[in-house]
């Protein structure tokens, strides 16, 4: 491919280029800070005025010189800077005070123009999180889209899914799984971005960045040593532990060092379904006077039997009624056995006070082999018949970005200006083999059924992608930054191909390039109030038109997404809130009919109108609050011939709604309760509006305790939870057009922290 050659291996050499000068720049500011550090001095006290009396015999001695102790210098990263420089916790310690907001760096809530919310590892350890899933429940405006045991993670964010493969990890995007993060011990911070990204993030590639994005942010060791050793108990009989260790060395405490391991294994509260995880962490880090590294190497190895997948309900005239989710009906024979790797590395060096270069690369694979059936359900009775299926997948993903950060004053202006290039690269491959017959079997009373495939062999490249962006923005603040507008543009680079599954033959490619511009406006009237609104794109690849249509082999235009979204947030002191209204258009496809063949085109619209509230704080001492409600109105606009013009898109509800709350008994010190109540309302889960999917309520508890060790006098906290507190059975919306998934039973989880 011509670009690959080029422009996209030009822009892998700069960022390589970069961070060996990164490198280069960090030994010589090294030895430039150990020359420059003062010389011990020893000095004789000063004689005193008045004579000491003292026995005759000590008079000839002489005291001893006091060496003057050496100072540690703690550098300080400047605003320009990221490493080393994480927004703190709000109050109640359960989201952060700031977070990255993509090309324009660490940006305080207030300062954002966008809706975002970054939870802490507070969070997610007291909520006994066992994946992402566990975090977004915290979430009004996400809605998990896949079973928790089915090997993906997928989320609908303001309607739209997106998928972990599109997950970023300290801004760099591309790196993550590709599958299902199935622990959370090295993550510091989830930070949950609603709305298009294309400026700030570029494109994602999976290109499921219309909804919003997510960035994972690694632990780093703290200025004190660390050790924390943590097991826990889910239902049925799931068992783990999990390490987490973290130190600083040298001199000035300038080298750090962070490990998180993980292993549980067990049954889950579904019957015949285990799952068995072990994951390995690593996280280092260099902090000196005016350059900062830091690496990261990460692994996970998660295997499921039993494994939940979705349920397709097209053809019959209402949703079924919910069966015993605890009794499992998919086929003990389904597996789910996947790997996953990643590495990163990153930099900053201070130019100048005021200017940051920095430099971030990656690599990530990630491998699966599973066996599955999806379940297609032929009468309300639950009676339904699967096919067995093997899929082998092989993901292999590069990225890099290069920038600068620079701040400037042009008279009463203030200028943030932010530039970067950046690059990655994906090559995936499949094979997916089907049996030869069906089986058949019952939601409500599940027998066991044959499974006629072996495994398929090694797969082969069905895709390459290749993208390269280059984003430029300024954020033009006067009045002490009470008013801040921010202007930005990314210019996007497309490369695909496309190979048969079986063959390995090439069956098509394109290259497209598209320019997403964005605007943003903060006023602050009050110091404790931001008033913000914004247009921001979001870019998907295009497709390539397959067979059987009058337009086959042209390549559809990358698909422009846009959002115009304004809101308030005010910071009431130990509590904050935000209501926002967002408007999201997004371009589908269409079949337009002229002549003998249909054309297929990129002329259908589908629109998500809402709006948003969410709070998180103290509201007062020892209550804490977070969550928050969304009204949505997600509609379908120019379909193929007017059929479906103003109908809802399928399988997104009109109202989600959850809020959690905690509060430490003031009459028991060290007691916690938890509960958290969460609402999502009905959703029509075809494209037609034919079948309703109805609203579902659930309810979590729990509680924890936290007592000084009896032997080292450091916190040991126990927790104890339930999810689905009244074991309601419901079905829940999915990604795809008539499918459905099943929901968890009532789930029990105990853990023990113990710090050393």
């Amino acid at each position: 491919m011509t670009r690959r050659t080029t422009l996209h291996k030009k822009t892998l050499l700069a960022a390589v280029s970069a961070f060996a000068l990164l490198l280069d720049a960090d030994a010589t500011v090294v030895a430039q800070t150990s020359q420059a550090l003062p010389a011990v001095e020893v000095h004789a006290p000063t004689p005193r005025a008045v004579r000491r009396v003292a026995p005759r015999r000590n008079a000839a001695v002489t005291p001893r010189a006091t060496p003057r102790p050496v100072e540690r210098r703690t550098p300080t990263t400047p605003a320009t800077g990221m490493i080393g420089s994480l927004p703190p916790a709000y109050a109640g310690g359960q989201v952060a005070s700031g977070a990255q907001v993509g090309l324009l760096g660490n940006r305080g809530v207030m300062d954002t123009p966008f809706n975002q919310t970054s939870y802490t590892a507070k969070t997610i350890q007291d909520q006994q999180a066992r994946k992402l899933d566990d975090v977004f429940a915290n979430d009004p405006s996400v809605t998990v889209t896949v079973p928790r045991l089915s090997g993906f993670d997928r989320v609908n964010i303001r309607g739209f899914s997106v998928g972990s493969e599109g997950y970023g990890i300290n801004g760099l995007y591309g790196i993550a799984s590709s599958f299902s993060l199935a622990s959370l011990g090295a993550f510091e911070r989830v930070e949950v971005l609603k709305g298009p990204a294309a400026l700030l993030n570029g494109m994602p590639p999976s290109g499921g960045g219309v909804g919003g994005s997510v960035n994972l942010v690694t632990k780093r060791a703290g200025e004190v040593p660390f050790a924390q050793l943590t097991n826990t108990y889910s239902s049925i009989s799931n068992f783990g532990t999990h390490l987490d260790v973290g130190q600083r060395f040298g001199e000035f405490k300038e080298f750090g060092v962070r490990f998180n391991g993980t292993y549980k294994g067990g049954s889950t509260e579904l019957a015949y379904q285990s799952q068995e995880v072990g994951s390995a962490f690593l996280g280092l880090d260099y902090r000196g006077e005016n350059v900062r590294l830091s690496a990261d190497i990460g692994y996970e190895h998660n295997r499921v039997t039993a494994m939940t997948r979705f349920v397709d309900i097209a053809g019959l005239p209402s949703v079924p009624a919910a069966p015993d989710a605890r009794a499992n009906y998919m086929p003990s024979w389904g597996f789910w056995d996947s790997e996953s790797r990643y590495a990163i590395v990153q930099g900053e060096v201070d130019i100048t006070n005021n200017l940051t270069a920095y430099a971030q690369a990656g690599i990530g694979t990630s491998n699966t082999r599973y066996l599955y059936s999806d379940i297609r359900v032929t009468s309300l009775d639950g009676e339904f018949n699967g096919l067995s299926r093997r899929n082998n997948q092989r993901h292999e993903r590069t990225a890099a970005q290069v920038g600068l950060r620079g701040n400037v004053d042009t008279g009463p202006i203030n200028h943030a200006i932010n530039v970067n290039a950046g690059a990655s690269e994906a090559d995936v491959a499949l094979i997916n083999v089907s049996g030869a017959t069906n089986f058949f079997s019952n939601l409500y009373n599940p027998r066991s059924g044959p499974v006629s495939i072996r495994d398929v062999g090694a797969p082969r490249t069905t895709s390459l992608f290749d993208l390269t962006s280059v984003g430029i923005a300024d954020t033009m603040s006067v009045w002490n930054g009470r008013i801040q507008l921010t202007a930005g543009v990314r210019h996007q680079y497309v490369e695909s191909e496309s190979f048969a599954m079986g063959t390995g033959v090439r069956s098509g490619g394109y290259e497209s390039s598209a320019t997403t511009p964005a605007y943003a406006l903060v006023i602050k009237p009050l110091e404790n109030v931001s008033v913000y609104a914004n247009y921001i794109e979001a870019l998907e690849a295009g497709t390539v038109v397959g067979a059987g249509y009058a337009n086959t082999g042209a390549v559809l235009p990358p698909y422009r997404t846009t959002q115009h979204e304004m809101g308030v947030k005010v910071d009431w002191g130990r509590i904050t809130t935000t209501v926002s209204a967002f408007d999201v258009m997004k371009p589908i496809q269409r079949v337009e009919r002229s002549g003998t063949l249909p054309v297929l085109t990129q002329s259908g619209e589908s629109r998500n109108r809402g709006v948003e509230i969410n709070t998180f704080g103290e509201v007062t001492d020892g209550v804490r609050l977070l969550g928050g409600v969304m009204f949505i109105d997600a509609r379908q606009q120019k379909t193929e011939n007017a059929t479906y013009d103003g109908k809802h898109t399928f399988n997104v509800p009109d109202t989600q709604f959850t809020l959690g709350g905690e509060w430490d008994v003031p009459f028991v010190s060290g007691l916690t309760l938890t509960g958290r109540a969460l609402y999502t309302g009905s959703y029509w889960s075809d494209q037609a509006n034919t079948v309703y999917g109805p609203s579902w309520t659930r309810y979590d508890a729990g509680a924890r305790y936290t007592f000084a060790s009896p032997w080292n006098a450091k916190p040991i906290v126990v927790r104890f939870s339930v999810e689905n507190l009244l074991d309601t059975n419901y079905w829940q919306a999915s990604t795809n057009d008539g499918y459905i998934i099943l929901a968890a039973p009532r789930t029990y989880m105990v853990s023990t922290t113990f710090n050393f």
